[in-house]
């Protein structure tokens, strides 16, 4: 193998590992993430609670105003009826107060029902908040975990691009150009094995021509079908030649 191509395979590699610190991240921040997003969570119910109780706040004043201009117009109406003359009359203002007491029995349940509603979501409120609180310290320790394995990523992560850059330090322009032209669809797969005497790539199988040339490794091939650079797997011709001779014993 040419040394353009054992660089290709090199850089392809490094570039698996950079590609690889991405999720590998996200899962050192699971548990952290999970952790605040159940506490995101509660502080949104205190929140749409909050909210309700104000609502219902307003509610409650406005039933409340209703009930006391009922009360007046109750008190109005026991004036009037001193003054009547007909029967008429008095079976109207007696219809008009019932009307009136039945719209301040109403209110009255609405108050009760906004009252209860309002002692349910404080109580709520305060078992979330001290759900919350109780979080805090295990929170705190998720945290620092997280932190530090995230620095030892982090460690890691810039050695690996440090060799990236010293690997591309040494290689020839032309050559890094053609790898990234191919990468910017290929991904990860820009530089694939031959196995079998197929493109691990696109799986299908090399012309006799392609395929010596890739044995041969004297310069950069690639797959006819997708275009991917290819390379001789030797690590998997030694395996099957070595199954081939216990086979044959």
């Amino acid at each position: 193998m040419n040394q353009y191509l054992t660089q290709l395979v090199e850089l392809v590699e490094t570039d698996k590992k950079i590609d690889s610190f991405e999720p590998e991240i996200e899962k050192i921040r699971a548990n952290l993430d999970a952790q605040l997003e159940k506490e995101a969570t509660l502080v949104k119910k205190i929140e749409s609670n909050k909210e309700l109780l104000l609502s219902n706040e307003l509610s409650k004043s406005k039933n409340e105003l209703h009930l006391a201009e009922l009360a007046e117009k109750i008190k109005s109406l026991g004036e009037k009826s001193a003054a009547v003359k007909t029967d008429k009359e008095m079976k109207a203002l007696q219809l008009e107060e019932e009307i009136a007491k039945e719209q301040i029995d109403f209110a009255n349940e609405e108050i009760e029902r906004l009252d209860k509603i309002k002692e349910l979501k404080e109580i709520e409120m305060t078992e979330y908040q001290e759900e919350i609180d109780g979080m805090q310290t295990e929170t705190v320790d998720i945290q620092v975990t997280t932190d530090t394995e995230l620095a030892e990523l982090e460690k890691t992560r810039m050695k690996v691009y440090e060799d990236k850059q010293k690997l591309l330090s040494q290689m020839n322009q032309n050559i890094i150009v053609f790898y990234e032209k191919i990468r910017r669809w290929a991904k990860n797969t820009t530089v694939v094995p031959v196995r079998k005497q197929a493109c691990y790539g696109c799986y299908m199988k090399l012309n006799d021509h392609t395929y010596a040339n890739v044995v041969r490794g004297d310069e950069i091939t690639t797959c006819p079908h997708c275009g991917r650079i290819l390379y001789l797997d030797t690590k998997a011709l030694e395996a099957e030649a070595a199954a081939a001779e216990e086979s044959a014993k």
